[in-house]
């Protein structure tokens, strides 16, 4: 007797497959922030996986001591939560007013996805502060952050400029630079103590 074979959409099956599809598609899109070029493929195939994937990340990251961060008012994990999503969903409300042509969700795609310079600069940071504090250990984090701050920058404009009027770009990417140089600032004044 023949066995009856299940089709990948039966409710009984657990097929691995969906799940290395929206994987492969999370990193294709982050070859896209890593690689920044004008595509529309970050715009077309959006997702929210990678940026909560990348917030989760950085806000881990940032994460203090429960009683250091009582003394210094360092962030706590849901600070950096809250300031990552609503200054995305400020900026994609500023984009929306300024008669961008770039749906919501697609714009926070795209400014959750070019934070993953960001996230890369603050597990440098990190190694970094291993070393101990000090000026020269001060100056490679600034430098780190900064050439990662003008990355999250350069690929967001890449994906962003063109769904924007061409006499308002510059009032749309203003936001963008301030949300970027908040969450560099909270990266270059962490210390674990």
């Amino acid at each position: 007797m023949a066995e009856a074979e299940e089709s990948p959409g039966d409710p009984g099956t657990a097929s691995p497959r969906p799940l290395m599809r929206d994987l492969k598609a999370v990193g294709k899109k982050f070859m896209h922030v890593l690689y920044p070029r004008k595509s529309n493929t970050l715009l077309r195939d959006w997702d929210l996986w990678g940026p909560l994937i990348l917030c989760v990340t950085l806000a881990l990251m940032l994460q203090r001591d429960p009683a250091d961060s009582e003394k210094d008012g360092g962030p706590h994990f849901a600070e950096v939560f809250v300031i990552v999503w609503f200054g995305a969903v400020t900026i994609t409300l500023n984009s929306k007013l300024l008669g961008g042509n770039i749906s919501f969700f697609q714009s926070l795609c795209v400014l959750g996805y070019c934070i993953l310079p960001l996230t890369v600069a603050m597990l440098i940071c990190r190694l970094v502060l291993l070393a101990g504090p000090g000026p020269v250990n001060f100056m490679v984090r600034l430098f780190v952050v900064i050439v990662m701050f003008a990355w999250s920058i350069v690929a967001s404009t890449a994906f962003l400029a063109d769904s924007q009027p061409p006499n308002r770009r510059a009032l749309a990417v203003y936001p963008v630079f301030l949300f970027y140089f908040v969450i560099s600032w909270m990266i270059l004044t962490f210390t674990p103590q």
